[in-house]
């Protein structure tokens, strides 16, 4: 995939890339295209066009949800997401927290496997770091469905996961980094901050970073890989770091989590920087509520390209309905979605509408 997207530049040819300047002339095309797919992505006319039609549900099931970390709010609302689902089909959840470290998360995963439950979810890390606790839970016919647990949405062989849910990795970072060439009309000078333990992560920055220089006006000034559960540590010591050192250069920034403007800010605001900005800040994932809320009030981020996360818990509920009834994986992937304080309407989250009286429906006719 990432082999595919860096032959696919459209626009503009390649060649060394420059100081950030007038930037229209440097790469028409591509700022056009960006500029059309952000009007299209930040639409809000948007309705479900999931599963319609499924498996009644099957009763008395048992999910455990292992997190990376709870302190992660996307993998947090997708918890939510799970809970507020499997209340409305009529099963019982358990979440245990890996709490960001590999031990933790093994240690988790160990014990969700122990408690034999009707299915585990794999929330947000990389099954193959727990491949011993992964093959245990195969060995005792547990299905697994992850939430970003690999790049790709859908099932999964290797390793084995009746199916992932995410939206398609390449369209969020090309949904980010068309924003900030669209905004910045095709100059700027960006910082990338992800968090590349994650191969979810790591492939998602790595595509930014491609998409953005398909505009050479459009420089990324650093790449700082910053693991999600140190970045309230670590991140505002980076972002002193980087203000005192890029200054006016730094003009946008891409993160692949939303928390990490939520600790980038007091670094922001020591040093004066406005609110509004610049730098223009956006989430390539998750909008979480924080996320919004710092968007509408125009603190130190601008825009999130949202996972609907409580709609992706009635998924992965809906999913192991479907494992639980012999059924295939839906299939289902949500579209990309660009939300701002203009689209937002004071909310804080996004999800397409009716989906919950969809699976209801599927559930119990």
């Amino acid at each position: 995939m990432l082999a595919a997207a860096a032959t696919a530049v459209t626009g503009c040819g390649g060649g060394p890339s420059k100081a950030a300047g007038p930037s229209a002339a440097d790469c028409p095309a591509v700022l056009q295209e960006a500029k059309a797919a952000v009007q299209r992505a930040e639409s809000t006319d948007t309705s479900w066009n999931g599963p319609t039609a499924g498996p009644a549900a099957v009763p008395g099931k048992t999910i455990v949800y292992v997190a990376q970390t709870m302190t992660n709010p996307g993998v947090a609302g997708v918890a939510k997401g799970i809970k507020e689902a499997a209340q409305a089909i009529g099963w019982k959840v358990r979440v245990i927290d890996g709490e960001g470290t590999p031990a933790g998360i093994q240690a988790a995963l160990s014990q969700a496997v122990t408690l034999k439950p009707s299915g585990i979810v794999i929330g947000g890390f990389d099954p193959r770091l727990t491949s011993q606790q992964v093959a245990r839970a195969e060995q005792a016919g547990i299905p697994l469905i992850g939430w970003h647990a690999v790049s790709a949405p859908g099932p999964s062989t290797d390793p084995r996961l009746f199916t992932n849910i995410t939206t398609k990795v390449e369209e969020v970072a090309k949904a980010s980094a068309d924003w900030v060439i669209a905004r910045a009309d095709g100059s700027a000078g960006v910082v990338v901050f992800t968090d590349d333990s994650i191969p979810f992560a790591g492939t998602k920055s790595k595509l930014i970073e491609q998409r953005l220089a398909d505009c050479p006006g459009v420089k990324v000034l650093a790449h700082k890989n910053i693991p999600i559960p140190d970045a309230s540590r670590r991140t505002p010591q980076e972002v002193s770091s980087l203000l005192s050192r890029l200054r006016d250069k730094w003009t946008h920034s891409v993160a692949i989590n939303d928390l990490y403007f939520d600790d980038a800010a007091p670094a922001f605001r020591a040093a004066g920087k406005p609110g509004a900005g610049p730098p223009f800040n956006i989430g390539a994932g998750d909008g979480d509520s924080s996320a919004f809320r710092r968007i509408n009030s125009k603190q130190y981020q601008a825009a999130t390209v949202p996972e609907p996360l409580s709609q992706q818990g009635w998924q992965i509920v809906d999913e192991f309905n479907r494992a639980f009834a012999g059924r295939p994986a839906s299939g289902y992937v949500a579209p990309v979605h660009i939300s701002t304080a203009d689209n937002s309407a004071g909310a804080t989250s996004w999800d397409p509408r009716g989906y919950r009286e969809a699976y209801e429906k599927i559930w119990h006719g």
